[in-house]
């Protein structure tokens, strides 16, 4: 059985980095954007990081410029933005595709362990649901990521445990976090 950990990636300068380098440490793997209305993520993500980074958690961020061009700068401008704006200290990688037939493999394997079930319920998530099957046709049945700041929360073994969509308040997502590390 697969884990995050058979996965290869490249970080923002675009050095190959094996996920294995992470065993053992509870990861929040996040696909992100800096022009997206969830961008604000960014700040209770950091403050998770900092807070628990101590306790064997890692934060992996990927830039995605998938959804409405909302990450169109490139790994530096976008890294700048990110550390300027909310003080990101994370880890951050280099742009990719999360969806379609240049999406990056950790994210396809990602969304097929945990596939999308929904936004919620609630007219603004209704909207969303509207709007990212339209951005998303493009992709068929590869729209494995529907929106910027789907996060996967692994736990130490490598195995997928949870997805949480961007619509999920990250008080939950925190307490999930907090939960694995004990």
């Amino acid at each position: 059985m697969s884990t995050v950990y058979d996965f290869t990636v490249k970080d923002r300068k675009g050095n190959a980095v094996s996920l294995s380098a992470y065993q053992g440490k509870v990861l929040l793997i996040v696909n992100t954007a800096t022009g997206c209305g969830f961008t604000p993520h960014y700040e209770p993500l950091e403050a998770m990081y900092r807070d628990l980074r101590e306790k064997g958690f890692e934060i992996l961020d990927f830039p995605c410029n998938q959804f409405a061009n909302q990450a169109p700068g490139d790994n530096e401008e976008i890294h700048q933005f990110c550390t300027m704006k909310f003080g990101t200290d994370f880890p951050q990688f280099s742009k990719i595709d999360v969806n379609g037939e240049t999406a990056d493999p950790l994210f396809a394997f990602l969304a097929g362990e945990k596939p999308f079930e929904g936004f919620g319920k609630g007219l603004k998530n209704a909207a969303l649901n509207k709007f990212t099957e339209m951005n998303n046709k493009q992709f068929g049945d590869k729209a494995y990521i529907k929106w910027n700041f789907t996060k996967f929360l692994i736990g130490r073994d490598g195995r997928v445990l949870a997805r949480f969509e961007p619509t999920t308040d990250m008080a939950e997502v925190r307490k999930a976090v907090e939960a694995l590390l004990g």
